[in-house]
C-alpha cells in the first residue's frame, strides 16, 4: 500500500478530516489515532465536537512518518528516534526521493507514448 499521489502544497484547503488523511496515505483511520498517540509531533486540533482537524504540517508529518515505517522499515522506536535526532536530513531525503519518483513517473509515461 502506497499513499496516493497527493501535493499537499497546492491544496487549498486549511483543514483536512481524519478520513480525508487515512485516504491520502491509503491506510485505516486507526492507524491515523494510533501514530497521533505514539509520536510526539503529531498534534491535529479537535473542534467542538472531538472530530480532528489536521492542518498541511500535520499531513506532511504522517507523510513523513508513513515514509520512515512504511517504506523505509524503521520500527515505531527508531522512527521516533531519528525524528528528534535529524528531521530535517529526514524531510531532505522525502524530498528527493518524491522528486525523483515523479522523475521516473513523467519518463515512464513518455516512453510509453514513444
Amino acid at each position: 500500500m502506497k499513499p496516493l499521489d497527493f501535493d499537499i502544497d497546492k491544496s487549498t484547503k486549511i483543514y483536512y478530516s481524519i478520513g480525508e488523511v487515512s485516504n491520502m496515505l491509503n491506510v485505516n483511520t486507526s492507524l491515523i489515532r494510533f501514530w497521533e498517540k505514539e509520536f510526539d509531533i503529531l498534534k491535529p486540533k479537535k473542534n467542538k465536537k472531538g472530530n480532528r482537524q489536521f492542518t498541511k504540517e500535520d499531513v506532511k508529518n504522517y507523510f513523513l512518518i508513513y515514509y520512515l515505517v512504511k517504506e523505509r522499515g524503521y520500527t515505531l522506536n527508531g522512527a521516533k528516534e531519528v525524528l528528534k535526532t535529524s528531521i530535517s536530513e529526514v524531510k531532505n531525503q522525502k524530498e528527493i526521493v518524491d522528486k525523483m519518483t515523479k522523475i521516473k513517473s513523467f519518463l515512464l509515461n513518455l516512453k510509453q507514448q514513444l
